[in-house]
């Protein structure tokens, strides 16, 4: 069974290309991700690698954890679940004025 991995401190000049391929050396990479700031553009710097069976993922974890990639120290583990938040307010511009 598949399993996803989370992957921070990656280079902001990365690519999803270049991510897939250093993981590749541990095992059959099944999709890879780079988290971009839809404000910006930019790379956040963390992403997830969804490795095709556990034994891979688990060698990934424990190679990739820690090791330098492209000049940053990378994070490796397994992705947890997203969890619910609560619904974002919105909040009005303008100048709104209270009772009168």
């Amino acid at each position: 069974m598949a399993k996803k991995l989370y992957v921070g401190g990656i280079p902001y000049s990365s690519t999803e290309d270049d991510l897939k391929a250093a993981f590749a050396e541990m095992g059959e990479v099944t999709s890879s991700a780079i988290i971009i700031d839809k404000m910006t553009g930019r790379s956040k710097g963390f992403g997830f690698i969804e490795m095709a069976n556990d034994a891979d993922a688990d060698k990934a974890i424990a190679e990739m954890n820690g090791k330098d990639f492209q000049g940053r120290t990378l994070t490796v583990n397994e992705a947890r679940p997203l969890e619910e938040r609560a619904p974002r307010r919105e909040f009005g511009g303008g100048n709104r004025r209270m009772g009168n």
